[in-house]
């Protein structure tokens, strides 16, 4: 074995080339065993770092790079992502969390320096590592779906706050430890911020406001405008001393207005997710030497335990204060501290130039690694834990005492039928013949009535050779695919389409044939993610649930689609496209002569009057899009949503239940939420998966 990796030749090509294997097979192998997929790639790195196998070193130009560009996307991406209408409502609030989080960790810490007889000067500075956090918790946030939620937007907004808080005060105490602090040294400093911070803020929202206008539709050069801005704000932050993070952070929050949520977007946030900041958390993993722990347990055992102890403490009563002022939730508050305990980026750039100036001494540097390798695992398990619970039970109060508002604004889209006019045109992706029936008898239901068009349509993969044998047996099992749609479409009174397609990929060919077809809808049969591969690369629903330009209906029927008349629809929030997941059900009930009950979890922390008007808003909503359908709307105080879904549809035998689907995007596939997955696993219902292109 050390022979072999010995052979190992040792270039950037071959660091690139591990992170690469890493990044795709380590996250789906801890997610199967309930841990977050960061955490694994911190083990990746522990594993190939100097410790273990020695195939990546942390101090590599070509490492370095990597972990650095990894670094500025992660901030620049929790900028981008950002509702800046919410974090502008929310702004005093993120300032007031961003003093709690640096203030209550500094006095904590510079505390514990001085109990230890450190003196005040490297006192206060232990105290501003303890103060900054780094967030490795967000693209688990964001994987939930919750990174709009208040307590996620004010801790991401605090970040700017605690970080550059951290490197001030890393200054002012290196000068004073030099001899060189003047009160004009620390004015020059907050002006060269200040209009820095002007300059990005709204010169980089500017530019990129009339370069997209000039350019159009150039999505290639954007994304590289994009790219361009983020790195020209990290160089200039660097400029005035101030860490690259701020900068990249800045420009995400510039951008975010010019971007929107179209291509560009999505992009830059495949390229980021995929590829850079995974090899930012292996860095992390690489610098966390487990031969150094024997020497820190047995030498500065108690410091270490006090610089660990005194930062979930400080970060925690942080993240109480809010709490009790605000009146958030305890999941939002745990979420709040376990988003601002990893200490990564900041922290390690402040230590390392506080040993190598002298005011701390070695033993404060190793217990800040002990204090990193734990939140660095801790952070993001805890996150993935609390966060989970605001996706499944946290309503918002302000979208609660809006959505009548929203509902009437809603009305001018719906005021012809909705029922006879959201879907003319569906596209059936017909395959299996022992779920075709149902899956075409579905489509037709959808498709309403003699304005319909019914699209079968059968993909042949492809050949190189168009005269291959197996070519012309798929045509033939196709066609006898057609055939049999054809039968069972004629009881419908919708006009019907058949399609055979040729295509290299098959979720290409049905989103291509859908939008060539002015399609409104997908229809798909349900299978489930087995295999090695489709963890890996996600499957064919994944894939046209991500390409498809028009809603994807995926059905898992275990009777017939005309037997369905006992409907239920889980209701979270009020949105558009809950609306339409309504709808889709209301085609079904009115089809059947049946009955559709909405279903509203919610938690202790809900009061009465946010529940009525929550009932109130949706029912108004319901009105405009099916005014005829009989709909019952039932609220259910439940911690498990996921169970609480699955013991009303079996306690009360429901026919079908309609689930919303979340269309993003990561390195696995699709992700879909963990409620959706529990249900599908535990329930014997008919389940319908419903989703909308972004």
């Amino acid at each position: 074995m050390p022979e072999f990796l010995s052979s190992i030749p040792d270039s950037p090509l071959t660091t690139f080339t591990i992170l690469l294997l890493v990044i795709l097979t380590i996250p789906p192998i801890f997610e199967r065993i309930k841990l977050p997929g960061l955490v694994g790639l911190l083990f990746a790195g522990v594993v190939f770092g100097s410790d273990g196998l020695g195939l990546l070193d942390y101090k590599s130009e070509s490492m370095s790079l990597l972990a650095d560009i990894g670094k500025i996307y992660l901030m620049f991406v929790a900028g981008l992502e950002i509702d800046l209408e919410d974090f502008r409502k929310n702004k005093n609030r993120s300032l007031f969390f961003g003093f709690s989080t640096f203030f209550v960790p500094l006095v904590f810490g510079t505390a514990l320096g001085l109990a230890f007889n450190m003196g005040l000067n490297a006192s206060i500075l232990i105290g501003s590592l303890l103060a900054s956090h780094t967030l490795l918790g967000y693209p688990i946030v964001n994987r939930l779906g919750v990174a709009g939620n208040e307590a996620v937007v004010i801790t991401i907004g605090a970040t700017i706050f605690t970080d550059i808080g951290a490197l001030l005060v890393l200054a002012i105490c290196l000068s004073i430890y030099g001899g060189d602090f003047t009160l004009a040294s620390l004015i020059l400093q907050l002006s060269s911020l200040a209009i820095y911070c002007a300059i990005v803020l709204y010169g980089f929202d500017r530019a990129g406001k009339e370069y997209f206008r000039r350019t159009g539709d150039e999505e290639s050069n954007q994304f590289l405008f994009v790219l361009l801005a983020v790195f020209l704000a990290s160089v200039g932050a660097q400029l005035i001393n101030v860490d690259q993070i701020v900068g990249a952070f800045l420009a995400g929050l510039a951008v975010n207005d010019v971007v929107g949520n179209g291509p560009v977007k999505e992009k830059i946030e495949f390229v980021g997710s995929t590829l850079f900041i995974p090899c930012f958390f292996v860095s992390i993993g690489l610098i966390l030497k487990i031969s150094d722990f024997a020497t820190i347990f047995s030498q500065d055992l108690w410091l270490t335990l006090g610089i660990v102890i005194t930062l979930f403490l400080s970060k925690f009563i942080a993240s109480l204060i809010p709490k009790v002022l605000f009146g958030y939730s305890w999941d939002q508050c745990l979420t709040m501290w376990s988003l601002s305990l990893p200490q990564v980026a900041a922290t390690l750039a402040a230590t390392l130039a506080g040993v190598n100036a002298g005011v701390l001494s070695p033993s404060v540097f190793n217990g800040v690694i002990v204090m990193m390798l734990i939140t660095s695992v801790s952070g993001p398990i805890l996150t993935s834990k609390f966060a989970r619970n605001l996706f499944q039970s946290e309503v918002d109060t302000n979208l609660i005492e809006n959505s009548n508002s929203r509902s009437l604004q809603l009305s001018n889209n719906y005021q012809h039928s909705f029922i006879n006019e959201q879907y003319r045109t569906v596209i059936v992706s017909i395959a299996n013949p022992q779920t075709e029936k149902s899956l075409v008898e579905m489509a037709c239901i959808l498709a309403g009535n003699e304005t319909g068009l019914v699209i079968p349509l059968s993909i042949v993969k492809a050949h190189v050779h168009m005269d291959e044998p197996e070519l012309d047996f798929a045509f033939h099992n196709s066609n006898q695919l057609i055939n049999r749609a054809l039968q069972y479409s004629k009881q419908f009174s919708v006009s019907v389409k058949p399609i055979i397609r040729i295509d290299d990929d098959l979720a290409e060919g049905i989103s291509r044939t859908a939008k060539e077809n002015k399609g409104s809808l997908i229809v798909m049969g349900w299978s489930p993610t087995s295999t090695i591969q489709a963890r890996l690369f996600g499957n064919l629903i994944d894939n046209v649930f991500w390409s498809s330009h028009c809603p994807v209906a995926v059905v898992k029927m275990l009777d017939e689609p005309t037997h369905l008349r006992k409907i239920l629809v889980p209701v979270k929030k009020i949105d558009l496209k809950t609306l339409n997941a309504i709808a889709l059900g209301c085609i079904l009930a009115e089809s059947n002569q049946g009955t559709i009950t909405l279903l509203h979890v919610y938690d202790r922390h809900l009061s009465k009057n946010n529940i009525e008007n929550f009932k109130n808003a949706l029912h108004l909503g319901v009105q405009q899009i099916a005014p005829k359908t009989s709909v019952t709307i039932k609220t259910l105080r439940y911690s498990d949503p996921a169970e609480a879904i699955i013991h009303t549809a079996h306690k009360q035998n429901f026919d079908l239940v309609i689930l919303r689907s979340i269309r993003r995007r990561t390195a696995g596939g699709l992700a879909v939420s963990d409620v959706t997955t529990e249900i599908i696993k535990s329930l014997t219902r008919s389940v319908i998966i419903f989703g909308e292109p972004h």
